[in-house]
C-alpha cells in the first residue's frame, strides 16, 4: 500500500475508539497486568500513547515542514508515563487521548501537507535523516503495534489456563 495521507488520517482518527471500547468496565487485572518484570501492561502503554501525543508527532512534522535550517528532533522519552499519576482512571485517560489525537489530527490536516512536503526532511538524535512521509507513515504503524501489543499483553494472562490449545495460540508465543 502506498502512503496515503488521508488514509492515515482514517486510521489514526480510530484508535483512540478501539482502545475506548477495549478498556471500557475492565478490570485493573486486566488493565495493569503486564508479561513480566520491565514489561508494560495496557495502562502503561497507553500513558506512553498519550505522551506522544503531546511530545511527538505533530511537534516533529512541524519541525520538518519549518523553514528553520535546523530542523533537529528532541529526544522522546519512551518511558515518561511511569513519571505520571499512576492512579488516574483509565476512563480520564481514555478521554485526554481523544482530545490530544482529535487536536493533532485537527493540527495536522491544518498544515496543508503537499506531495511534495512529504520528502522533506528532520533528523532523529538516533536515527538521522528522516522524511515526513516516514515521520506520518511511522505514527501509523506505532498505533497499530501497541493495539497488538495490547491484545498480546492481555491474552497473556490466561496463557497458563489454555493448556494445550497454546499451541494453536500464536499470540502467545512471542
Amino acid at each position: 500500500m502506498k502512503f496515503d495521507l488521508n488514509k492515515s488520517i482514517e486510521l489514526l482518527e480510530k484508535t483512540p475508539f478501539i482502545l475506548e471500547s477495549f478498556f471500557e468496565n475492565l478490570s485493573n487485572d486486566w488493565l495493569k497486568s503486564n508479561e513480566g518484570e520491565k514489561t508494560w501492561s495496557p495502562y502503561d502503554i497507553l500513558g506512553h500513547l498519550i505522551f506522544g501525543e503531546k511530545t511527538d508527532w505533530i511537534i516533529r512534522a512541524k519541525i520538518i515542514l519549518s523553514p528553520s535550517k535546523r530542523k533537529l528532533f528532541e529526544p522522546f522519552d519512551r518511558f515518561a508515563q511511569f513519571n505520571e499519576d499512576q492512579n488516574t482512571m483509565v476512563s480520564e485517560l481514555i478521554n485526554e487521548f481523544k482530545a490530544l489525537r482529535k487536536n493533532n489530527l485537527k493540527e495536522l490536516e491544518s498544515l496543508n501537507i503537499k506531495p511534495e512536503d512529504l520528502k522533506r526532511k528532520g533528523e532523529h538524535p538516533e536515527l538521522g535523516e528522516v522524511t515526513l512521509e516516514q515521520l506520518l507513515s511511522t505514527w501509523v504503524v506505532h498505533d497499530l503495534g501497541h493495539i497488538a501489543q495490547i491484545s498480546r499483553v492481555m491474552a497473556k494472562q490466561y496463557k497458563s489456563n489454555v493448556g494445550p490449545w497454546e499451541a494453536y495460540l500464536g499470540i502467545l508465543k512471542k
